[in-house]
């Protein structure tokens, strides 16, 4: 009898600390925006440069107003519950960096939502601070969940480690039976 080795299952070591190296730096930075920038914009390269903005709306700051926090917070929850699952049946290291990306940017997102409300449930704004000038301003917590996303669509569609396996534990292939013995 011949077992074939399971699969790599994802590390939630890796998980959890790619999770919590994207808060660090998403709450530090943020914490640094709402201290060094409330004055005016700091011009850096080009069109680069730094301006406080709290965005009350969705992503791209679609759907102004504070109504939208607290759909766009229950958006974000489900969307982790959903990735962690995806988790479960996901091999290697890239699905596990990519859902990391994304949870830990929804999560210092959802934090800026309950932490800076005087509106109500889930209804404060986010705290950004990157403007290009030609895209909305944004911050490192939206940076991830754009950099994770796009790598989890990679790693699904032309990776074998991104393609989540049906399979939960190892294959057992006994050699010699066509499974006609009794």
């Amino acid at each position: 009898m011949t077992v074939k080795e399971p699969r790599e299952r994802p590390s939630w070591l890796l998980l959890c600390g790619v999770v919590f190296a994207v808060l660090v730096v998403d709450q530090l930075t943020k914490l640094w925006a709402v201290e060094r920038l409330p004055d005016g914009a700091i011009d850096l390269v080009g069109s680069l440069r730094l301006r406080l903005v709290f965005n009350e709306a969705s992503a791209f700051s679609i759907g102004g107003g504070s109504s939208w926090g607290p759909l766009v917070s229950l958006v974000g929850l489900v969307l982790i519950v959903g990735l962690v699952w995806y988790l479960r049946s996901a091999h290697g290291p890239l699905p596990v960096i990519a859902v990391g990306l994304v949870v830990g940017g929804a999560i210092g997102n959802l934090i800026d939502r309950a932490a800076r409300s005087d509106r109500g449930f889930m209804g404060g704004g986010v705290v950004d601070f990157v403007d290009l000038q030609w895209w909305p301003v944004f911050n490192v917590a939206d940076a991830a969940v754009v950099v994770g996303v796009i790598l989890l669509v990679g790693v699904t569609i032309f990776g074998p480690s991104g393609t989540p396996s049906a399979d939960d534990g190892p294959e057992t292939v006994t050699e010699g039976t066509d499974g006609d013995d009794a």
